[in-house]
């Protein structure tokens, strides 16, 4: 074989094995039910960045927004039974799959204060709440923020007293109508799709939502009132197929988690200057939005949190028991 001939032989055999040792060893498919301009969407691509760059493009994340792989309950299904790899999904949408997972629905579980909050996840309370997910045939490897709920109305509302007699609406959750029968609302179960037209034609008075929420979806132009009370949290879950999880290198499995941990602040960032553009735009509308106090806000919580509690333990037996006084000791450690 001629020299030359010998030598571009080398050189492709040698950029073969290159390439290949470059080669992407795992592709992950990744689903979730909001929009790609959604906090969760564009903090989850630059996970899966921030992921290749770990791996040295060993692992890919594709991550499918706004329910292109179907609804939250089918992927969490999916998961479950290894026909999705992984799923990030508001936790008040799987107390059907997680019945303690409603403790989330539990108004002013966390202060105010967004790094306050991270502390009380971080001190025992997020990976306890993991467990009770990964017990029902999933891996939880993150708990994360997604924002907080306000409150809005076609009627005065804002003082303790200013609720009493009206109709929200509210998700699917048994601790959620207990938690607004204790401010004297009656609470609604309603459709999210049918939110809008509710509100529009007076089926409820009210609601609850991020402001962002608020206004991407328009609930605004069909309000009145918008209170600021900052009462209920939303929370994500990031679940994985056990088979596969359990099948990444270590090292790829930590990657993910570091990366999940590390984007937290931009997270929380991103989510408040949504929730900043949402309030300055409504402000710019007829909508009367009234600013509580922290006296104000306090009242709303010695009404609504014990009855959400009672509720949510009534409910939960022994596993929400335990997962309560998981909650209660990250609170106490972190606010005393």
């Amino acid at each position: 074989m001629p020299a030359l001939y010998r030598s571009l032989l080398v050189t492709g055999v040698l950029a073969l094995n290159c390439s290949a040792s470059f080669a992407q060893e795992v592709t992950l498919r990744l689903g979730h039910v909001e929009a790609p301009a959604s906090t969760t969407h564009v903090m989850l691509e630059k996970m899966a960045e921030m992921v290749a760059e770990k791996t040295g493009d060993a692992v890919e994340i594709q991550v499918f927004p706004q329910s292109q792989l179907g609804s939250q309950r089918e992927m969490t299904e999916a998961v479950q039974f290894g026909a999705l790899d992984a799923t990030a999904g508001p936790v008040a949408f799987m107390g059907g799959f997680n019945p303690v997972a409603s403790i989330m629905d539990i108004p002013f579980l966390y202060p105010e204060d967004a790094q306050k909050a991270q502390a009380i996840r971080d001190s025992g309370f997020a990976e306890a709440f993991c467990e009770s997910f990964n017990a029902r045939g999933v891996t939880c490897v993150s708990l994360y923020p997604n924002g907080t709920k306000q409150f809005t109305s076609n009627k005065e509302i804002g003082p303790l007293d200013a609720f009493s007699g009206q109709s929200f609406r509210v998700m699917e959750s048994a601790v959620l109508v207990e938690s607004m029968g204790s401010i004297g609302v009656k609470g609604v179960p309603i459709p999210f799709g049918e939110l809008y037209t509710a509100l529009q034609t007076g089926v409820v008075d009210g609601e609850e939502n991020p402001l962002d929420t608020i206004f991407n979806m328009k609930f605004f132009e069909v309000q009145d009132y918008l209170v600021l009370s900052n009462h209920g949290a939303i929370e994500n879950v990031v679940l994985f197929s056990p088979s596969i999880w359990s099948g990444l290198d270590e090292p790829y499995r930590e990657a993910i988690t570091s990366s999940l941990k590390e984007i937290v602040p931009d997270m929380i960032a991103h989510k408040s200057a949504a929730g900043d553009r949402a309030l300055e735009a409504i402000r710019a509308s007829d909508v009367t939005i009234v600013e509580l106090s922290e006296n104000e806000r306090m009242a709303l919580r010695d009404k609504m949190f014990p009855a959400a509690r009672d509720a949510f333990l009534a409910r939960s037996g022994g596993e929400g028991a335990d997962l309560f006084q998981a909650y209660q000791a990250a609170f106490d450690a972190v606010m005393n």
